[in-house]
């Protein structure tokens, strides 16, 4: 099981992946396994080489390190004072252990060992201010000589670019009329790895700054940070798919996109010591902002009165407070669960890499990283803003919501091998705010992350609570959506046009069996293009619309489909939709144009209207 969030349905973020392959996309429903808590790829042996010293966080590769795995190996927490972890690893040794990476800014050892009294041992060692197991399994045998994931073969897409729900909802499509992020801004998507020959990938991905960290230590051999699962790369193009006329747009479609893959291959879990890694691996290659869809395993809750989950909470905190102090933001889904953050009474599904068994907790036991300080807590909200219903919430716990996706209304994203499907999760949510994010870097440069996450908050619109006894605090600040659901326009210095004049035909036209009929309106005195937001109003009366297929024809002959056969047996299309017209001239000749595709249902064009 994951700890991803889209797919989770509990504490984590995980995405858990029901797929359906049809025609080349995948839909996949939020389950509960270790994403949102997921989240979310040098030839030499990984435990056989150094990452280099020359970077003050980054993993050192360990001399003391086994050649060789053996059964029963668990892999430890040994914390000690930053700049202090030299002066202890000799212990390791003498206590029955090797270390396998060490992270000394910030005073973490992640150490191996067959020995069942290990940490015990280690605690009385001086200089040793905690240690903590970070599983109740072994360690993989892949640890020490990790397979390369594999490298999908690459199908072409005819899906050309809409504006999907998800970003009208949070005015994605009118910031890019304003700006699409810098390239100078990159993102770390720190998950279950990024294809990033995707077609809708590639013109955006980093190589350069990608790598693994599964099993906490840096792995930047060329594919590495390859995806594993499909959770990843799904989130990676939400964030910044290039805009490119193919498949889908990302949030902010002109930054950077660098995969940290932290999801270990078979498990797909996010242990502590490859959050660590990620973390450091962050600050130390400049992300502006990084993603995580996940929660980290094994423990959805982190209570600070167990010695082993004290230190998880301890190793993983000073990670992300190194990685903040070097520039960097760190987003976070909220989990899947339907759970009160704010009011924590039990967790049933830890540990999730061996048996879980119920236990009480309190809020004092903590989701990481979602509910470290300094990160970024986004819950779900469904096609028209409403809380999804899987999103986990809790009143001074949410920051702020996105568009997660709920039901048959997912989040359509790229998936590996050139592919695109749906999800819904908080782990879908969480890459909307984390491109949000990208985008204020973007025209603000110097902001630090402290000034991001504020900003964040600033141009989020508010959201009152609905008739829900669970959701507390005000319209501007609740336990729904925090300080609101996050609006790129405004991230982006835009403001809401106001209302654009309006065209429409009122003439009936009919639509008879295997016909093509046309409803023309003439637009004029409007300057220049449409905009990239025009909407246009459809009322098609119509049994079993599945014969229908609907497109906008601009003057110039250019064709924008809104509809294309779906809907099956469903009566009427009465909907409005909104295209991205910005390349066509405004004034003219615009065509409702109506196929009907099928015998037996015949109906009319009742109404349509342009509104620029």
């Amino acid at each position: 099981m994951f700890s991803l969030i889209s797919g989770r349905t509990a504490g984590r973020s995980r995405t858990s992946a029901t797929a359906v392959a049809a025609l080349g996309t995948i839909m996949a429903l939020a389950t509960p396994a270790g994403l949102a808590h997921a989240a979310t790829s040098d030839t030499a042996p990984v435990a056989a080489r150094s990452t280099g010293a020359s970077t003050a966080g980054t993993a050192k590769a360990a001399p003391a390190a086994p050649a060789a795995w053996a059964a029963g190996t668990r892999a430890y927490l040994v914390i000690t004072a930053p700049g202090g972890t030299a002066a202890v690893t000799g212990a390791v040794a003498t206590k029955g252990g090797s270390v396998f990476a060490t992270y000394d800014a910030i005073g973490v050892i992640v150490a191996h060992s067959t020995s069942a009294t290990f940490a015990a041992s280690m605690r009385t060692v001086g200089g040793v201010q905690q240690v903590g197991a970070t599983r109740t399994s072994d360690v993989p045998a892949d640890a020490y000589n990790p397979a390369l994931p594999a490298n999908p073969s690459q199908s072409a897409t005819t899906l050309t670019e809409s504006n999907r729900w998800d970003m009208t909802q949070i005015k994605a499509d009118q910031a890019w009329a304003v700006t699409t992020g810098s390239a100078s801004v990159k993102v770390g998507v720190l998950d279950t790895g990024v294809d990033d020959q995707h077609q809708d990938i590639a013109p955006n991905f980093n190589a350069a700054d990608s790598a693994s960290c599964a099993y906490g230590k840096a792995d930047t051999r060329a594919g590495a940070w390859r995806d594993v699962d499909t959770h990843g790369t799904h989130v990676a193009g939400t964030i910044a798919a290039a805009k490119n006329g193919k498949g889908v747009i990302g949030v902010a479609p002109g930054v950077k996109i660098s995969s940290v893959r932290i999801a270990e291959p078979n498990s797909t879990l996010f242990f502590a010591e490859n959050t660590i890694c990620g973390f450091v691996w962050a600050g130390d290659h400049g992300f502006k902002v990084t993603n995580n869809s996940y929660y980290t395993d094994p423990w959805q809750f982190n209570c600070p009165d167990n010695l082993d989950q004290a230190a998880i909470i301890e190793g993983v905190r000073r990670a992300q407070e190194y990685a903040e102090g070097k520039g960097s933001l760190q987003v976070a889904a909220a989990g899947n669960s339907n759970y009160d953050l704010a009011n924590k009474t039990t967790d049933s599904e830890s540990p999730n890499d061996s048996t879980p068994v119920t236990r009480t907790i309190t809020n004092a036991c903590i989701d990481i990283p979602t509910e470290l300080p300094g990160v970024v807590t986004v819950a779900a909200q469904g096609n028209g803003g409403a809380k999804a219903s899987y999103s986990n919430f809790g009143n001074g716990v949410i920051d702020v919501a996105a568009p997660g996706g709920d039901g048959s209304s997912g989040v359509y994203s790229t998936l590996p091998g050139g592919k695109y499907g749906n999800m819904n999760g908080t782990s879908m949510a969480s890459p909307h705010v984390a491109g949000v994010a990208a985008l204020i870097a973007s025209a603000n440069p110097s902001f630090t992350p402290a000034q991001i996450r504020d900003q964040l908050g600033v141009q989020a619109t508010d959201r009152a609570c609905p008739s829900d006894t669970r959701c507390k605090g005000t319209a501007t600040k609740n336990g729904f959506f925090g300080e609101g659901s996050v609006d790129a326009l405004k991230a982006v210095g835009g403001s809401t046009p106001p209302p654009g004049k309006y065209f429409e035909n009122l003439t009936d036209v009919t639509v008879p069996d295997n016909t093509t009929v046309e409803s023309p309106i003439t637009v004029s005195g409007v300057t220049g293009n449409a905009p990239a937001a025009l909407k246009v109003g459809v009322d098609v009366k119509h049994t079993y619309i599945g014969d229908l297929k609907v497109d906008l024809v601009a003057p110039d002959g250019s064709v924008y489909t809104l509809h294309n056969r779906t809907g099956g047996s469903a009566d009427n299309i009465v909907q409005t939709y909104t295209v991205n017209a910005s390349s066509e001239v405004a004034n003219g000749v615009w065509k409702l144009r109506v196929n009907d595709n099928a015998s037996q249902d015949s109906g009319k064009i009742d109404a349509w209207n342009l509104t620029f």
